[in-house]
């Protein structure tokens, strides 16, 4: 296949349909059209060579409980409150909006517990299956070693640490039960957590043989660059990385979720949890361009724009950290890829950073579909036909140490604010009581923030954007929608707990 199809038709400027793909936990520093040097996306790479690539591109949340209502609904992830969470109920979100205007609509989601019907995202879509199979979200931290010790082993552990032996304990303990594991027969489709892309993109074929005849709305959510990073095995020698079998993937995604060892140890094992990483990436890029083949099969690769992006980014030890805990809002948890590729359009790099609130109705726009005054988000579509970017502060937030909200209660705790404009950012603190202002052109690592004495009026203005989305995301809060909200979180704690009694 040629790295751009084109099927017999002429491109139009408001094409039929639209596909939104996201890719959880990517990075805009590890796909190939924003300079990484592993190849991670050749396919997307050419695709890049005939879209608009959106060079700084910023989540205005993470993780993806924050992450996705901007990007559906194109509002601010707290706008509702901080104890409201997903889309709520008869919020407008593109999907809803597409549907309304004749759009079939599908959506498969590689079962991320946070993107399902609990939570409002089966809105807007006629099919909606996210292979969850009644599983329940267990923590944006993921599995800690020490979580499956039992009541034996947990008293074991606790007395060797209160006589100053615990760090003995805890590799002696995490040795074995890798010995355990080494000697069962794993394979790496044995032991992932969520479904890997081609199982999507063979649905979401299934559904476009179908429909393609129509106008539709399609999204596929992909995991398989989430941790723990078990990546399929024939993306490991498309990487020519067959040393890193099930067995060594087991260890690696272990020691890397241990909470018992130094960064610096951590740190020996980097290498090679990010070659997993890379290699889930991979996978992606491979099944889009067997979802790319099938539309041109389908003679309806030309009548569709095609957005590719992410909720979020994902560190590795940056800043002494691992996955996407919402405990801060660096570079890279907030930089995000973002392509749109629209037939018969010219490509362009937009530099200026840009919010991934502007996604939803830069696609309505695109589909010649009126964007909902709601919308917190503007088109930007106009703009990058008219070859003209008007730049404005770029917000993202999140509640800080929410790494489970799966419950109301839990959701209650400080925020957590980012300002972007230009080259500078400022980090606002709630929970420590601080703010801190970067140049990312001097430092893109966010390692040294700038003295109050520097940047003084690029401060107060960042400072003045902050103010304004406060007062903002207070004055103009739905009451209507936050209490139906609250009753839809009672409806189904009524039929937990209905269950729980039964069994």
């Amino acid at each position: 296949m040629e790295c751009a199809p084109s099927a017999d038709g002429i491109g139009i400027v408001n094409p039929h349909s639209v596909i939104l793909i996201t890719v959880d936990c990517l990075r805009a520093d590890h796909v190939g059209f924003l300079g990484y040097q592993r190849p991670t996306t050749p396919f997307l790479d050419c695709l890049a060579e005939e879209s608009v690539v959106f060079e700084n591109a910023i989540a205005a949340g993470a993780p993806t409980y924050y992450a996705m209502p901007p990007m559906l609904a194109s509002r601010y992830p707290l706008a509702l409150g901080r104890d409201v969470l997903g889309i709520v109920p008869e919020e407008s979100t593109l999907a809803s909006v597409l549907q309304e205007s004749g759009f079939a609509t599908a959506a498969f989601s590689a079962a991320n517990p946070y993107i399902s019907p609990r939570f409002g995202y089966d809105r807007g879509f006629e099919v909606f299956a996210d292979f969850l199979h009644g599983s329940e979200p267990t923590g944006a931290s993921g599995t800690r070693s020490g979580n499956f010790r039992n009541r034996a082993n947990r008293l074991l552990a606790n007395a060797c640490h209160s006589v100053g032996l615990g760090g003995a304990y805890d590799e002696i303990y995490f040795q074995y039960c890798q010995r355990l594991a080494a000697r069962r027969d794993v394979s790496l489709d044995a032991v992932r957590r969520f479904p890997s892309a081609e199982i999507l993109i063979d649905n979401a074929m299934r559904w476009l043989k179908e429909h393609c005849h129509q106008r539709f709305f399609l999204w596929l959510h992909f995991m398989d660059a989430h941790g723990p990073y078990f990546p399929k095995t024939e993306a490991l020698k498309i990487m020519s990385r067959g040393d890193l079998d099930a067995v060594r993937a087991v260890y690696l995604n272990s020691y890397w979720n241990r909470g018992d060892v130094s960064v610096e140890r951590l740190r020996t094992k980097r290498e090679d949890v990010v070659a997993l990483y890379d290699t889930g990436i991979r996978w992606v890029d491979e099944q889009v361009r067997r979802l790319a083949e099938n539309l041109v099969e389908l003679n309806v690769w030309d009548r569709c724009a095609l957005a590719v992006t992410a909720d979020h980014g994902e560190e590795f030890l940056e800043h002494g950290g691992r996955a996407h805990l919402p405990k801060k809002l660096t570079e890279e948890l907030l930089h995000v890829p973002l392509m749109l590729r629209v037939p018969a359009s010219p490509k362009h790099r937009v530099q200026s950073p840009s919010s991934l609130l502007d996604l939803a109705p830069t696609l309505l726009d695109v589909a010649g579909i009126p964007v909902p005054a709601e919308f917190r988000g503007r088109s930007l579509w106009g703009q990058l036909r008219k070859g003209k970017f008007q730049e404005r502060p770029v917000l993202s937030e999140c509640v800080y140490d929410c790494t489970n909200p799966f419950f109301p209660k839990d959701r209650m705790g400080p925020r957590l604010l980012a300002i972007r404009l230009s080259q500078y950012k400022l980090v606002l603190d709630f929970a420590g009581g601080s703010g801190q202002l970067y140049d990312l052109s001097r430092d893109p690592g966010e390692k040294a923030p700038l003295a109050m004495s520097e940047a003084a009026e690029v401060r107060q203005k960042l400072l003045t954007a902050a103010k304004r989305h406060l007062v903002e995301s207070c004055q103009s809060r739905d009451f209507d929608r936050r209490m139906a909200s609250h009753v839809r979180e009672y409806r189904l704690e009524l039929a937990r707990s209905a269950t729980h009694a039964r069994n």
